[in-house]
């Protein structure tokens, strides 16, 4: 098939080794894309004349890398045959599969465990014991100062009988049956060749006639690829408004830092450096994976039969669909397996240029997957080839150019100094991508401090901080203020329109006698606030605003900053205090119709409480007569029955049960009257809106 893809993988490392087995020429790097996201592409080429085979060496640890990303290409009419590489059981399973299990690190009274059934040798001292494992138990030993302990025991076979022998008197072992020491021989080399198998291989069968280019290409992990700038401010001093000889356009260089931690050198090699963070993951692809099935038991139940389906439309359907999706898998076999012209579709790769977007397409026709357009992504590419050797790293000049700037000293009472910042406000205008990266600021050809810079985008503006202004002062002082702005009575409640405001200011004093400064102030935010002077920043972010004040060289000036917010309140209308009402009538804050409404719902709420009072009267005259009662009883019973006396006493109880039959009928009356009361006094407030 002609320029037949084989999607195969991504290795971390280099190919360490590239060979023909025909004797053509290796497959040099010829090209190199660099990721912020901790991976590189990397791109081989090469050229085989007629059939070939191709080997590729690599680390053991990246061959899930490589399965998952490798783009190989036979160009110009060739084809790619069959890629095959060595398989790998995982080990636990492989230790499972031999005659002894030793996967779980066993121990030797476990290992006879395993050995039931066969004859081994177990060397005691001075004499060795010959028989067949019957199994391990655990038995109570006492040693010295009468301590048991569990020590385990395996049981022989000897010519003597059974005979349990205690494992800690054991000083060796040996399997009497050679296939069983064998099989354990051949797992400990197992487990050996798993760590000495660090290098991996991936042959390519290349099948073709002529002279052919030959594309390898894979995405491995790499050190991320890191930026510094260095930032030269022009000479001599500004004024207040930006003018002077030092006005003119700073000058901002790049570095780009690259490592090569393979083991390979990069010679010559087309560099270019992305700026994009593609999602990038592991995948263990290469190590066999069994899924775990579930053992059911045989049915043992008498009567159960299996279950007939009978055929249908559903299952023609289905036939037909499998039908159809056969010969769409077969069309795209021939159509890969068809022969095509060199320049079929205008698809050519040229030397010196990467993988077109066509020649992916075309070797990846029906892939399940999305890409995006490589023209999306920004990338540094550099204009002249470059070498770094292996296992070293490389300082790459990639920017060099004025850019907007000014100077201005920043200030956040959040910092916690006296003194603000010196900085520079960028624009970036270079129409690249600024990487986030360490900058070392030059002033006046000294070297005045460092900042750091997040990603910056063409056209965006940042501030940078990179010394302390310690020739200008500042003093902070916040004040507050509440007020009542509006009184109204919304659905029987007082609701209070309160308006608060909070002012910053910000005074400033400049020492300097020659330089004057551009104060960039930095005022936080609060949830809930609005900014009422200055009307507006020169910058606003979510958490904070910017404002600018000019200041000349030793002079002073001042800076205020006024936030409002208005907060809702609501009482209860009776419970509102009638003397600050009367106020806010005056004052205008609330009208008379709020005051007679609230006299209004004060009148019945004041009749409500005078009923529950004559209700508390009444129980306080019955808690008396109750206990006057509790007295005349007392006396009565110590006085003669045929007495004057005894006889008032009589008379007097007779009138105050008259009185609490009186008093229980007035309660009620009351209790009554208090329901209908509130219930007026609820359907007053009902509803109740008052401006």
């Amino acid at each position: 098939m002609t320029r037949q893809l084989a999607l195969v993988l991504a290795a971390s490392m280099p190919l360490s080794v590239v060979d023909f087995a025909s004797g053509q020429e290796e497959l040099p790097i010829t090209r190199l894309t660099l990721y912020r996201s901790g991976v590189g592409f990397f791109e081989r080429r090469g050229h085989v004349d007629g059939d070939g085979d191709m080997q590729l060496s690599f680390d053991a640890d990246q061959i899930n890398d490589i399965l998952k990303s490798m783009v190989l290409l036979d160009l110009d009419g060739g084809r790619i045959e069959a890629v095959g590489y060595g398989s790998r059981e995982p080990l636990n399973r492989r230790l499972a599969s031999f005659g002894i299990d030793i996967s779980d690190n066993p121990s030797m009274a476990t290992i006879l465990g395993r050995l039931r059934g066969s004859p081994v040798e177990l060397d005691i001292g001075p004499n060795r014991v010959k028989g067949t494992v019957v199994g391990v138990e655990t038995r109570k030993s006492v040693y010295q100062q009468g301590v048991a302990i569990d020590q385990p025991f395996v049981s022989l076979l000897t010519d003597a009988g059974v005979e349990p022998i205690d494992l800690s008197l054991v000083r060796s072992m040996k399997i009497l049956d050679e296939e069983l020491a064998a099989e354990l021989k051949m797992a400990l080399g197992a487990m050996a060749e798993q760590r000495a198998d660090r290098v991996k291989t991936v042959d390519i069968a290349l099948r073709g006639s002529g002279e052919r280019e030959i594309v390898a290409a894979y995405v491995h992990e790499m050190p991320m690829w890191k930026t510094s700038y260095r930032l030269v401010l022009p000479e001599g001093p500004t004024d207040a408004e930006g003018e002077g000889p030092g006005a003119g356009m700073p000058t901002i260089q790049g570095w780009a830092i690259v490592e090569n931690t393979t083991d390979e050198d990069w010679n010559d090699v087309q560099l270019s450096l992305v700026a994009g963070r593609p999602v990038s993951f592991q995948m263990d692809l290469y190590e066999p994976l069994h899924v775990e099935r579930p053992e059911i038991p045989v049915p043992t139940v008498p009567g159960v039969a299996p279950r007939v389906y009978e055929g249908g439309e559903v299952f023609e359907a289905r036939r037909q669909l499998a039908d159809r999706a056969d010969d769409a898998n077969e069309r795209m076999r021939a159509k890969a397996m068809a022969p095509a012209a060199a320049a079929e579709g205008g698809v050519g790769l040229a030397r010196d240029s990467g993988i077109t977007a066509d020649q992916m397409v075309d070797y990846a026709a029906r892939a399940q997957a999305s890409a995006s357009e490589s023209g999306e992504v920004f990338q540094y590419e550099l204009d002249a080839p470059v070498t770094v050797e292996r296992q070293r790293s490389a300082m790459l000049p990639i920017l060099s150019t004025g850019i907007e700037g000014r100077r201005v000293s920043i200030f956040n009472r959040a910092d916690g100094s006296k003194h603000p910042m010196r900085g520079v406000e960028l624009t970036n205008s270079t129409g690249l991508q600024l990487m986030p990266g360490p900058i070392s600021v030059f002033d006046d050809a000294a070297y005045a401090g460092d900042a750091q810079i997040g990603h910056v985008s063409p056209g965006d503006e940042r501030l940078l901080a990179y010394a302390v202004d310690l020739e200008v002062d500042s003093l902070v002082t916040d004040d507050g203020t509440s007020r009542v702005q509006k009184v109204r009575i919304v659905d029987g409640l007082i609701e209070q329109r309160i308006e608060r405001s909070s002012t910053t200011k910000y005074a400033f004093s400049n020492k300097d006698e020659k330089r004057a400064r551009t104060m960039v102030i930095e005022h936080p935010k609060s949830g809930g606030w609005t900014l009422a002077a200055p009307e507006k920043p020169v910058e606003e972010t979510e958490a904070l605003y910017r404002f600018e004040l000019a200041l000349e060289a030793g002079e002073k000036d001042v800076l205020e900053v006024k936030i409002e917010r208005t907060d809702l309140s609501r009482v209860e209308l009776i419970s509102f205090d009638i003397a600050t009402l009367v106020s806010f009538v005056k004052n205008g804050t609330a009208s008379q119709e709020v005051l007679d409404a609230v006299r209004e719902a004060g009148r019945l709420n004041g009749e409500i409480l005078a009923t529950k009072r004559a209700i508390g009267a009444l129980d306080d005259e019955v808690r008396r007569i109750t206990d006057d009662q509790t007295r005349v009883r007392q006396n009565m019973n110590s006085i003669d029955r045929t007495s004057q006396l005894y006889n008032r006493y009589v008379t007097k109880l007779n009138e105050q049960e008259s009185r609490l039959e009186q008093i229980t009928t007035e309660r009620a009356g009351l209790e009554a009257k208090v329901v209908e009361q509130e219930k007026a006094l609820r359907d007053y407030l009902k509803g109740l809106n008052v401006s």
